[in-house]
């Protein structure tokens, strides 16, 4: 969705050397042709080969049809899928994604959890249709605790884990995760990431670890040996689950931290530095392996045969399977959602087919089979890593999901002893930056403001994947058992004999002796969290004002940083006396206040501890900045003050050369659409996506044409007043960098006639504007170079920090124009807007 054109050089050195191994047709079981460089290792996984287990394999394969196979390898969501269509298909495993819930209904209880993971498990087991008795799995995201379902146990997310150094309480976290995920009749986690994020502008960034893979490594062999247990034996018990490390490989390290961009390592930095967490946690006998959405050199990860074919399981011998992204498959060049032969024959073996796409898509791979466009072995070798897991989590011999050992026991879901767990690694987890005058710890018995926005707020604190796919929309009253910052705090003053009051405007009945203000990121998941910059609130310094204003009241101020990823908060720093960053804690908030308050008697109640696992920018500009690169960040990687350590933080220079550190041209249309954009045609309520050089929808035509190089420009024809055309992209994309007086948006245009052309921009339901084209053109038939402000758009309520159409025109009557060269930029001189 968002890669990057590769220059002719990378091109020339990564992509055709790739190219050529992706089009071998060796599949996994044939010998290794490819030459794969040594130091990708061979897995020590603790699971002995069982000879009885591959017996079972080959005695399951042989008694299987081509349909049956084929319906292993493909997993859709419970949306898009009945209980009948498992009765039909008998598919190998189904997902629930983000924000999707048994009934559709948020509010789900883990017995109607359960009643769907049986109901799909009797169905999956029931031959009368499709002949196969195999059972399904479920598998989900519960990527810091269970965190669909709600009650459940919420974890502090990985960022802030990896600031605790502590690989025994990652695993205890996985435990308890582990029994959670069972209680409701789950059998498989998509989890850990093992994400090693390079660039915090990345909306993924807060499910890494660290910027180091030393670290991701360590917590990679904890967290897997914590989710399945004990599997020398070669089984998977019903109180552990089948964990999947993802997403196989270089997610953390695209380009400019795109989601699902471009990762453009060497081979040996890609091993190095992002595969470390594949190396331990297969070595920890991880069973699956989730293909990445991103790039590497050009060629999509779930395409990559040399990749996941001839590194991952030839070279390093893994013997579990791959599965998919979230139609990751579709991304592939000559694939769509509904048909790609090429992920199976790179090597992915179950594909992750959310939508109603499922069907044609299993259709088609039959039909694929049957002509010999896949071969039988590499279908066999498929199917023969689904069941091989199966037989390792004991599916066959466990009883159904409603009856098994931890099913249905609702004392495990949100139980206290892993409510510990989660608060002991919010204590453990908290980074001081800042202490002048060793502020902290306070006295409990004493008059405090509680302020900010995030202070009483158990979605926010929480972060994305929480109960929502993006964490927005929640209540705290979706979080039974939870505790708010602002409560635990409250609990720990009023048990010492002191006050705590709650404003979230930062004003009080009568003047505290210390304001404690929690703020920071609204909650986010992929995609939506990408961002140009890491000043935090860009344009909009509400929490800075706080801040300010109570410390212009003489009142001494915590600042409590709620993120997900290092900021520029250079100016909050100014304007705090204390400043701690407590991540994306979950629904234990109780840690905090355990750590910010001191024993009544003045000891230290719980240590100050976290070290930053990623480097902390000096300037809203400095990404990517890691350890060893060389570049002097504002706090460096593993810097986290203790309550030991003595000295004040002076003023920090606030100042930012934003000329000098000014964003490229975001370019739309250079040839042909450029990533994350696509061109949707609309006519009298029919649309189209440009996915070549033709497209028409109803009495709209479009066409690339000719100007001064190949196919540089776009021929469009309205045949009425209801067809426009639009560049779109399914998040929001930041840029705000040019909301600036200089900034455009610029585009060449050849008009056929005066028909009146509207341009509009969009950023989301509600949020958009529109401008006549005639305020900014000539009115003559030749080519010219339209440069529209951006300002004028901002000035009639466009958001450009979440701009999802930088572009749609529309227009009174039939009418047709050429566009070309479409772009954000900059002009030396701004431009005013109509009547201005």
């Amino acid at each position: 969705m968002k890669s990057f054109t590769l220059s002719v050089a990378a091109a020339a050195i990564g992509v055709a050397a790739l190219t050529a191994c992706s089009t071998s047709e060796t599949d996994s079981q044939s010998a290794n042709t490819v030459s794969v460089p040594d130091y990708w290792p061979q897995i020590q996984s603790p699971i002995a080969n069982k000879a009885a287990v591959e017996e079972k394999v080959e005695a399951l394969l042989a008694g299987m049809t081509i349909e049956q196979k084929v319906a292993q390898l493909i997993q859709p969501e419970i949306r898009d899928v009945t209980v009948e269509d498992m009765r039909r298909y008998g598919f190998g495993s189904y997902l629930n994604g983000g924000g999707s819930f048994p009934g559709a209904n948020k509010q789900a209880t883990p017995q109607e959890w359960i009643d769907l993971a049986e109901a799909m498990y009797q169905a999956s087991i029931d031959d009368s249709l499709d002949g196969s008795t195999i059972p399904t799995i479920w598998g989900t995201d519960a990527v810091h605790g269970h965190n669909n379902v709600i009650g459940a146990t919420l974890f502090p997310h990985n960022i802030g884990l990896g600031a605790m150094r502590d690989p025994g309480l990652i695993e205890k976290i996985a435990t308890a995760t582990a029994k959670e995920v069972r209680a409701t009749g789950i059998d498989w986690i998509f989890a850990p990431t093992v994400a090693v994020v390079r660039d915090d502008r990345w909306g993924r960034t807060y499910e890494s670890y660290s910027e180091d893979p030393a670290i991701v490594g360590d917590y990679a062999r904890a967290i897997v040996t914590g989710l399945q247990g004990d599997i020398s034996d070669g089984n998977i018990d019903d109180q552990h689950v089948i964990s999947t490390v993802k997403h196989f490989v270089g997610d953390g390290g695209t380009d400019k931290g795109d989601d699902q961009g471009n990762n453009l390592a060497s081979e040996r930095d890609l091993f190095d530095i992002h595969a470390q967490g594949y190396v331990q946690g297969l070595n920890a006998g991880s069973q699956s392996v989730m293909a990445s959405f991103n790039s590497w050199h050009g060629e999509k990860l779930h395409g990559s045969k040399y990749l996941l074919t001839d590194v991952l399981k030839n070279k390093m011998g893994f013997d579990g399977f791959v599965v998919g992204d979230w139609n990751g498959h579709g991304q592939i060049p000559g694939c769509s959602n509904d048909n790609c032969p090429q992920a199976l024959l790179a090597g992915l073996d179950v594909y992750m087919a959310p939508t109603p796409t499922w069907k044609p898509l299993l259709e088609n791979l039959v039909a694929q089979v049957n002509s010999g466009e896949i071969p039988m072995t590499r279908l066999d070798d498929a199917v023969s890593r689904v069941l091989r897991v199966k037989l390792r989590v004991g599916l066959f011999d466990l009883p159904s999901p409603a009856n098994r050992s931890l099913s249905g026991d609702m004392s495990v879901i949100g139980a206290d002893a892993h409510r510990q767990i989660a608060r002991e690694a919010v204590r453990k987890s908290l980074v001081m930056l800042k202490n002048n005058q060793q502020l902290l710890p306070l006295a409990p018995a004493s008059r405090v403001l509680v302020a900010g926005d995030g202070a009483h707020n158990i979605g926010k604190q929480s972060g994305g994947w929480t109960i929502t796919w993006q964490g927005t929309g929640n209540e705290n009253s979706d979080f039974p058992g939870a505790t708010s910052i602002f409560t635990g705090i409250e609990q720990t003053v009023e048990a010492a004999g002191g006050e705590a009051e709650l404003s979230v405007d930062g004003s009080y009945s009568e003047k505290p002796d210390v304001a404690i203000v929690v703020f920071g990121e609204t909650p986010y998941a992929e995609g939506n969290g990408d961002i140009a910059n890491v000043e935090y609130q860009r344009g909009d310094k509400q929490d800075l004002a706080l801040l300010k204003s109570l410390k212009a009241q003489g009142i001494p101020v915590v600042a409590v940083f709620i993120t997900g990823r290092p900021l520029w908060i250079t100016p909050e720093l100014n304007a705090s006396d204390a400043f701690v960053v407590a991540w994306l804690p979950g629904s234990e908030g109780g840690g905090v206040a355990d750590v910010l308050f001191s024993k009544p008697d003045g000891t230290v109640n719980y240590p100050m501890r976290g070290k930053l696992s990623f480097s902390w920018p000096a300037d809203p500009f400095q990404n990517p900045v890691n350890k060893g690169d060389g570049k002097q960040p504002l706090f460096a990687y593993d810097y986290g003050l203790t309550y030991e350590d003595s000295g004040n933080l002076g003023a920090l220079d606030e100042s930012v050369n934003s000329a000098a550190n000014a964003a490229g041209d975001a370019v739309i249309f250079q040839q042909s659409v450029q990533q994350p954009w696509s061109l949707i045609a609309s006519s009298d309520g029919q649309q189209g996506t440009m996915n070549s050089n033709v497209l028409s929808v109803n009495s709209l035509n479009i066409r690339t044409a000719d100007r001064r190089v190949q196919e540089d420009t776009l021929q469009v024809e309205f045949g009425s007043s209801e067809d426009s055309i639009r560049f779109f992209s399914p998040f929001p994309e930041d840029l705000l960098d040019y909301a600036i007086p200089t900034g455009v948006l610029a585009f060449d245009i050849q008009r056929s006639s005066a028909t009146g052309i509207t341009v509009s921009m969009s950023c989301g339901e509600g949020c958009e504007a529109e401008l006549a084209l005639d305020d900014f053109t000539s009115s003559d038939n030749d080519w010219q170079r339209v440069a529209i402000p951006l300002t004028c758009f901002v000035d009639k309520g466009v958001n450009l920090r979440e701009t999802y159409v930088p572009m749609a025109l529309s227009a009174d009557a039939a009418t047709s124009f050429k566009l070309s060269d479409i772009r954000f930029t900059r002009v030396e001189t701004p431009v005013a807007c109509p009547g201005s």
